[in-house]
């Protein structure tokens, strides 16, 4: 059974920094493209970072010298590292795992990030 669950989330000043956790059970990283997406209030879900094996990991422009996404294999864990936090990086974060074969999608709960003074 999969299941993958966030922590992490929390009220922040702008600047200021946070890192997110996704533990992970059930799931071979070698095998899965694992995620880290967000949604804020009214809008739709959006990639923030996306890492695989071969391709490595890519960021959405808007987080791009700010956020860092990372694993420990042995932990099972994935982090998302949030530097230079800014208002618009206020949503929930959701941590994702896709299998290519078979096909499956596996998402956390989420966690709170709010950005603000």
């Amino acid at each position: 059974q999969v299941q993958l669950v966030e922590s992490g989330g929390a009220l922040v000043q702008p600047g200021g920094s946070l890192r997110l956790s996704c533990i992970a059970s059930g799931i071979n990283f070698s095998t899965h493209t694992l995620g880290w997406y967000r949604q804020a209030p009214g809008k739709e879900r959006e990639l923030v970072a996306s890492m695989t094996g071969s391709t490595g990991t890519i960021y959405a422009d808007s987080v791009k010298g700010r956020f860092t996404f990372s694993r420990d294999t042995a932990r099972n864990t994935l982090y998302l590292q949030m530097n230079s936090l800014k208002p618009d990086d206020t949503a929930v974060y959701y941590c994702n795992a896709q299998r290519m074969w078979p096909p499956r999608t596996s998402w956390g709960q989420g966690t709170q990030v709010t950005v603000s003074t």
